[in-house]
């Protein structure tokens, strides 16, 4: 059986501390149980007594049976000339219900003296009397020996003590803080083995981001012997971040053969990433390894071709062991295996027809010349793809639009738009009112088609981003508009390109509307 790493989800604490980020109790109860359903060992949901949000989160939490993970409170040692039994946080952790804590102390004896303002052994106490404290009720204890590292660089004799308090206080685990986010890998290594070679406890790692090896570093303690990693989902946390789980997770199971999540558990991690991405309000980072939406997206014609006869030839994992996609992506660089995967992908056989695929590549590039851009607007291409097919279906015929823009006298801009379509030889000859040109129209437009399409309906505007090409042309240039539209099952992007705006939005709006009648 290989080798279990016990990871410990700090999102709902140290993510929360990510600049841009606040989660109500709602958010965190949410994310609380996306954690469980994927399978973390530990899910720090905060520190009880330091905030009331907190303190909610955890009587709420009373009442959610976890399937897997243990819920963990995060607390700090008992204060300098304090007796244990009457300190306030400790007691709080203890109130909360928590089958786990996180309690903090400090290793470096710069902090010991500038921070805590108390000796050196008044410090050790604090924390050996504070593990025991919280072992004695039961709970299980994780020391987060903080700004481990820089005190150990500083001071190794003085660091090392710290862990051994914590060890005798009978801490189950001793997780090792890389707090600031300076040391490299071969300083944790080392570290971490000397630490190991000094206590018997399961030893763990908590590293920040500051120096962009987070991830690295925590691998580094792993393979040195540390049976437990902390971290976020998508690597959220204060200043830089922390160790991303998204990707210490499948790194260590997949390459390094270590147990992590349980059964199918990692096909859940594209998921969970977007999820909480989601609650948080934060727009996913398309090029994050592993989960991004371009983790495995191929534009070069060569690198399509190879991934169609070998995916491994471009790819370090098979993208669905994290439940991810391959994507392959329509540009000037496309070639013909592009050209063939995508038509399949569209359920459109272009794979015997040679000279057809040459005709549609030329087109595409001929369009990427003008300023298309198909990446964020697949829904535009497969109905390219469709025309030169010769399979696309006729909805309607536009006949004519006019657009109105009136200021009256007290200032305000209205927009009005007219349009004129054909259905089915009906001839539809409406108007509407929008909040600006383009509302207009997609307004006037779907007032115009629903009672022919009802559908339509369900259609609604999530995205609208409009680009200058070429800005140096000034406001004649050509703009490039990109529309995201989606109903209750699906989403999809279309664009529309031209020196005029309205006629831009109005190629995109019209793709949209089509994708959807295609679709259904």
């Amino acid at each position: 059986m290989n080798k279990k790493i016990f990871i410990l989800d700090t999102t709902l604490r140290d993510g929360t501390q990510s600049e841009g980020i606040s989660f109500s109790v709602e958010d965190k109860l949410k994310i609380a149980k996306k954690l469980d359903w994927f399978g973390v060992d530990y899910i720090e949901g905060g520190w009880p007594g330091s905030n009331p949000k907190d303190e909610k989160f955890f009587e709420r939490m009373k009442e959610i049976n976890l399937q897997y993970s243990k819920m963990t409170a995060f607390t700090s040692t008992r204060r300098k000339d304090v007796k244990v039994e009457k300190d306030k946080s400790l007691n709080k952790v203890i109130e909360s219900g928590a089958a786990a804590c996180c309690v903090f102390g400090k290793s470096w004896d710069m902090h010991v003296k500038t921070a805590l303002k108390t000796t050196l052994d008044e410090n050790l106490k604090m924390i050996e009397d504070s593990v025991r404290y919280l072992k004695e009720t039961g709970i299980e204890v994780i020391y987060d020996a903080e700004h481990y590292f820089d005190g150990y660089f500083n001071n190794p004799d003085y660091a090392l003590r710290t862990i051994k308090a914590a060890e005798a206080g009978g801490a189950d685990y001793i997780c090792l803080c890389e707090t600031n986010g300076g040391r490299l890998p071969d300083e944790v290594a080392s570290a971490v083995k000397k630490a190991k070679s000094e206590v018997k406890a399961g030893l763990g790692i908590h590293a920040h981001n500051d120096s962009e090896v987070a991830v690295a570093n925590s691998i580094a303690a792993v393979s040195e012997g540390a049976v437990m990693v902390h971290g976020t989902v998508n690597g959220y946390g204060e200043r830089c971040g922390n160790a991303n789980i998204c990707s210490v997770i499948p790194n260590l199971q997949l390459k390094l053969g270590y147990k992590c999540i349980d059964g199918d558990g990692l096909k859940k991690l594209t998921e969970l990433s977007r999820y909480v991405d989601e609650i948080a309000n934060k727009i996913p980072l398309s090029h994050q390894p592993f989960v991004g939406h371009s983790a495995f997206a191929h534009k070069g014609g060569i690198h399509v071709s190879a991934v169609r006869k070998d995916s491994s030839t471009y790819e370090h994992i098979e993208p669905k062991t994290v439940g991810n996609k391959r994507k392959i992506l329509i540009s000037e660089l496309a070639g013909a295996s592009n050209i063939k995967f995508k038509s399949k992908e569209f359920g459109i056989d272009f794979s015997k027809d040679n000279d057809q695929v040459g005709s549609l590549l030329k087109t595409i590039k001929k369009k990427e010349d003008e300023g298309y851009y198909f990446e964020g607007a697949e829904a535009s291409f497969e109905l390219i793809m469709l025309r030169q097919s010769g399979v696309k279906k006729k909805f309607f015929d536009l006949e004519g639009f006019r657009v109105i823009i009136e200021s009256n006298s007290e200032g305000e801009l209205k927009s009005e738009a007219t349009i004129k379509v054909k259905v089915n030889g009906v001839k539809e000859h409406t108007a509407s009112e929008g909040s600006g040109p383009v509302n207009a129209l997609d307004n006037a437009l779907r007032k115009a088609l629903e009672k022919f399409y009802p559908e339509l309906r369900e259609v609604n505007l999530k995205d609208f981003k409009v680009r200058v090409i070429d800005a140096r042309q000034g406001t004649a240039g050509k703009v490039r508009v990109l529309i995201e539209s989606g109903d209750k099952k699906n989403s999809w992007g279309t664009i529309g390109v031209s020196e005029n705006l309205i006629e831009a939005s109005w190629e995109a709006l019209v793709d949209s509307i089509e994708y959807k009648l295609l679709k259904g």
